[in-house]
């Protein structure tokens, strides 16, 4: 299984976006877990990726896909991520 992070913040109409395309990739059988992840939550985040969200990261390699983004990356991703994922 793998374990992603979704940066946004609530009212962003691209988090939204980027949310859908993300649940549009994949059945509910896959083993792929999107916790997400409200920037306004700590100052950290904000600076971060405030101008960057949405940003799909990866907690283990730390890699992080920005906006903008379609299913073919978001896909691409995940196989990146699936690749550099401890077994």
């Amino acid at each position: 299984m793998i374990r992603l992070l979704l940066f946004g913040t609530s009212g962003c109409h691209l988090c939204e976006q980027g949310e859908q395309i993300i649940n549009d990739c994949f059945p509910n059988n896959v083993d792929v877990t999107i916790e997400t992840i409200d920037i306004a939550e700590q100052e950290q985040w904000q600076e971060q990726y405030a101008i960057r969200i949405p940003v799909l990261y990866h907690p283990e390699s730390k890699d992080e896909l920005g906006w903008p983004f379609d299913q073919t990356h978001v896909k691409e991703f995940i196989l990146i991520a699936l690749q550099n994922s401890a077994p």
